[in-house]
């Protein structure tokens, strides 16, 4: 198990090995120490293409004649004082770094200097009010090598105040620290508080729980089923008939029998429908088709005819009778 220092108590404290126990990672901190220095990036770099240059409208002179090179602009890239040809424009240079990953390296950091035993912690009730000399003592006493990173919270304001102003210490308060800030530190002074913050963001992800659940706080979710159960009951329990009595609001249970007798009674006809030997006996479009032939329509025609023919040799008679009169 590794121990911390606390300067000027002349003791020591036990570290956690969840947080200060882990194998050194390379590669996943050298990530995440990128994604961090990328994120601090601007990204407002910007040039001009030759677009964007002012001038270059007219040609320099004419394509032939003169000798010189062809030439269609003044703000070409290969003339003093043209555009830019795959030049930075402002962009943002982050990219993303997994959760897990992230405070894994974190772990793999704070490892490290509790290893080394660069890692010391401050005890922030000698700080009352701001004494850079007690704050250089304390350093000079420790031995510890240069640079330091101090971590205090909010509330220890006079430590903070004491040590800003030391050469080569930078103060940061816990959800300020980076895997950079800590890696490239070469000793690390945390008070208690801000310890127990550092070590509480390691030991969640290594268990890769949230900070309440590694803490110990009870699943208020358990409680959902239980509620949730005798409502299941009640929707499983009428089958999908009375979904259809339920959509008028205002029925009763007396209400919602009756429908369902009714709707009982509608369905018991149903099988009535198997008395369909009656459409087999159909010998009645048989007997139509065969009446239909016997029509005396056609023979009624002829004698029409005949009687229409008549007059007409009866005229003819007549006429013959007439000439040969």
């Amino acid at each position: 198990m590794a121990e911390a220092p606390v300067l000027g108590a002349g003791r020591s404290v036990e570290l956690d090995g969840d947080a200060f126990g882990a194998r050194f990672n390379g590669p996943l901190v050298h990530e995440s120490v990128r994604a961090e220095f990328a994120a601090r990036r601007r990204g407002s770099a910007s040039t001009k293409t030759r677009g964007l240059v002012s001038g270059g409208g007219a040609k320099p002179w004419r394509q032939k004649g003169t000798g010189r090179a062809r030439a269609g602009s003044s703000r070409s890239p290969v003339w003093t004082g043209g555009g830019t040809v795959f030049g930075p424009h402002p962009r943002s240079y982050t990219f993303k770094v997994n959760r897990k990953e992230r405070r894994a390296a974190l772990r793999s950091a704070l490892s490290l200097h509790a290893e080394r035993g660069s890692l010391a912690i401050l005890d922030t009730s000698a700080f009352t009010t701001p004494s850079t000399r007690t704050a250089a003592t304390l350093l000079n006493d420790w031995g510890a090598p240069r640079s330091t990173l101090v971590v205090v919270t909010p509330q220890e304001s006079a430590a903070a105040l004491s040590f800003r102003n030391i050469y080569r210490v930078a103060v940061l308060e816990p959800p300020s620290v980076g895997i950079a800030d800590i890696i490239g530190a070469a000793s690390l002074l945390c008070s208690a508080p801000a310890l127990a913050e550092l070590t509480e963001r390691a030991k969640a992800s290594s268990r890769g729980e949230d900070a309440t659940e590694a803490a110990g706080a009870p699943k208020a979710p358990a409680k959902a089923p239980t509620a949730m159960t005798p409502a299941i009951e009640k929707a499983a329990a009428p089958v999908p008939a009375p979904a259809k009595a339920s959509r008028p609001s205002g029925r009763t249970s007396a209400s919602a029998s009756a429908t369902d007798a009714k709707s009982a009674a509608e369905s018991a006809p149903k099988p009535k429908a198997a008395a369909k030997p009656k459409l087999a006996a159909k010998p009645k479009p048989v007997t139509a088709t065969a009446s239909k032939p016997v029509t005396p329509k056609p023979k009624a025609a002829a004698p029409k005819r005949a009687s229409a023919k008549a007059p007409k040799d009866a005229a003819t008679d007549g006429e013959a009778v007439t000439s040969e009169d």
